[in-house]
């Protein structure tokens, strides 16, 4: 795949994303941390993927640091909500992310080699700038529960480490 294609497939997938989160501003706490979950899911899946079809040793330690450390988030989470003796609502949004994120792993379970391992790395890219932005901007400061809260913030704390690796595992694939 060209460079120019890529990168204007990740524009696409972000402007898309952006335009989800923007329409799913009104959740609550219960739908806001169902729709974590999913999303902490979703990218527990794509990393499978990479596992079984990479043969990128860069890309490979990444998938398996988004299996731990997603996998690590939604631990606590499930913790915290038991916690809190509450259950975390399914929602239209996270739906909306099961979807999307069906049409996604055909596309990369459709590619090998180094068109996967470059098409892997943009995905996640785009997948963690589009989270970032969503629970900076919209859930952390519609969040009413300060436990549900401070647990978000610091999971961006990690997933901003992500975005970080992932923009320079784009740029070691180019």
């Amino acid at each position: 795949m060209s460079k120019l294609k890529t990168a204007l497939l990740t524009a696409i997938a972000l402007v898309s994303a952006a335009g989800v989160a923007h329409a799913q501003a009104g959740l609550n706490d219960l739908e806001i941390a169902h729709a974590a979950y999913t999303a902490d899911t979703i990218d527990i899946d794509y990393a499978k993927i990479a596992l079984a079809k990479t043969k990128n040793p860069e890309v490979r330690r990444f998938a398996e640091l988004m299996i731990r450390d997603h996998t690590a988030v939604n631990e606590g989470a499930a913790a915290l909500l038991a916690k809190l003796k509450v259950q975390p609502k399914d929602n239209a949004f996270s739906q909306s992310l099961i979807s999307g994120a069906a049409a996604k792993k055909t596309e990369l379970n459709a590619l090998d080699g180094v068109a996967f391992d470059r098409a892997y790395a943009a995905n996640e890219l785009a997948y963690h700038q589009v989270v970032n932005k969503t629970l900076s901007e919209t859930w952390i400061p519609t969040v009413q529960n300060g436990e549900v809260k401070a647990f978000l913030t610091q999971a961006l704390v990690t997933f901003r480490v992500h975005e970080e690796h992932a923009g320079h595992m784009v740029g070691a694939l180019k």
